[in-house]
């Protein structure tokens, strides 16, 4: 079984994840906008059973982050982790995404993915 590492930019907070991912995506909504600062954000879905952390970490709307540094770094419930891709430890990673949401808000120079499939919004 794979175990992947990942954390914060000043190492307060650590994470692993085991196992592949249940699903690979990127999103183009406002509010992954806005978090990260980027066009985007790229992320992937595990069972929660699957994941453990390690550090103290603050929530925003269900989003953790490192109170030290800002990171952002994953969101939980019950049944899943989400994990922002970019802070794993090791890249590339890898991991390729299946399907982008919210490509109604997608940058017009920001081509498809091959092979992706495609939300106006959400995942029906």
């Amino acid at each position: 079984m794979v175990l992947r590492m990942g954390g914060c930019r000043c190492g307060n907070v650590k994470f692993s994840v085991g196992g592949a991912p249940s699903r690979i995506g990127i999103c183009h909504c406002t509010d992954c906008r806005q978090e990260s600062g980027s066009a985007f954000t790229y992320f992937g879905v595990w069972p929660a059973g699957q994941f453990k952390s390690y550090g103290q970490t603050k929530e925003h709307e269900g989003r953790q982050f490192c109170p030290k540094c800002g990171s952002r770094l994953f969101a939980l419930d019950d049944t899943e982790a989400e994990i922002k891709l970019g802070s794993l430890e090791d890249a590339p990673t890898g991991l390729v995404p299946t399907y982008e949401l919210w490509i109604k808000r997608r940058e017009p120079w920001f081509r498809p993915l091959d092979g992706a499939e495609q939300f106006d919004e959400d995942r029906a």
